[in-house]
């Protein structure tokens, strides 16, 4: 690999920093930082001091920027989007244009260069979706699959996640900000449960696709969960802290429990032991295989309630595989 150029679209996020982390030191001969975020990507420029790290200023939306950065590239890790639910709720054109049109921008970019092979990363909110962020990402699942199905020099697949602990726009930090301000921690509903998952699991998910991934797979990692309680409750054990529980209800967009392969995906997913890999729809424009042939399997999708259920000590555990939260408490 020690010829190749990694491209990480939004890459001055959670991902990105901990991707950068764990190529940084391989034999990776370039890694391409393409994001809108000047102060972001100076940041990471004083922290790095490395010369294998370009960095690139531009947006997904914009095809021209995208071509700008794509030429000379090897494989391309696509993690730049708004994931912020409630941002998304309010502006929904806004996260059509970064999260489709955005994604679409990627891929073909990555097809007019000959990439070698390109990673989207997507979100169990894009399975059963009922916010704008999971439609968007939904359709940027969507969109790679269809291309995949003519991408001969390209290989295309995709990552799902579930929440990945302390990532930004996530409720650990919000949780440890109220604990250490003495305030109340707010909780939409204590019974809402949410995939546990850290950074590094996340990269290895990207590195297991980029290993194993064919055309339209889409990866997904077998993650335990927990409720929101638990989480208030097992920071405030690890803060030796004592603030008010208060409860806010839900908000826009929010489900009670996640979904990270849905009942329709399960027939065909192929259980890799860590991972399940969801295998593309390879029927072809014959309409009558979608209309007249289907076929009925009863099978149950994989959700936050019916995982492993983490307990109040396992919560614990998994929270201190945070580094800030370990370095806290």
């Amino acid at each position: 690999m020690n010829t190749k150029t990694l491209l990480i679209t939004g890459g001055t996020g959670s991902f990105g920093n901990a991707v950068l982390k764990r190529f940084l030191d391989s034999d990776i001969k370039e890694i391409r930082i393409f994001s809108r975020d000047e102060k972001k990507q100076d940041d990471m420029r004083q922290l790095y001091k490395n010369d294998k790290v370009k960095y690139y200023i531009g947006d997904v939306r914009n095809l021209r920027s995208v071509d700008g950065v794509m030429k000379g590239v090897d494989m391309v890790f696509h993690a730049a989007a708004l994931k912020q639910v409630p941002s998304c709720e309010f502006f929904p054109m806004e996260a059509v244009e970064t999260n489709i049109i955005g994604c679409n921008n990627v891929l073909d970019s990555a097809l007019k260069y000959k990439v070698s092979k390109v990673i989207v990363l997507s979100t169990d909110k894009a399975v059963y979706p009922i916010n704008a962020m999971g439609m968007t990402k939904a359709l940027s699942e969507k969109i790679m699959i269809a291309k995949s199905r003519n991408a001969c020099e390209t290989v295309m697949c995709g990552t799902r996640y579930g929440n990945v602990m302390a990532s930004r726009g996530s409720v650990i930090p919000l949780f440890i900000e109220q604990i250490k301000n003495g305030l109340p921690l707010t909780i939409t509903n204590p019974r809402m449960t949410r995939f546990m998952m850290n950074l590094d699991s996340a990269v290895n998910l990207v590195q297991f696709a980029y290993e194993n991934g064919r055309n339209g797979d889409i990866f997904v990692q077998k993650a335990p969960a927990c409720t929101i309680e638990v989480i208030a409750l097992a920071l405030l054990k690890l803060y030796k802290a004592n603030n008010e529980i208060k409860i806010m209800g839900t908000r826009h967009g929010e489900k009670l429990h996640e979904t990270l392969v849905n009942r329709e995906e399960m027939i065909n997913a192929e259980d890799l032991v860590n991972y399940y890999r969801l295998r593309a729809d390879a029927r072809n424009l014959n309409y009558a295989k979608y209309f007249v042939e289907g076929e009925e399997r009863a099978v149950a999708e994989y959700t936050s309630n019916n995982t492993k259920q983490l307990t109040l000590e396992e919560t614990m555990e998994i929270l201190l595989t945070v580094d800030f939260i370990k370095k806290d408490v």
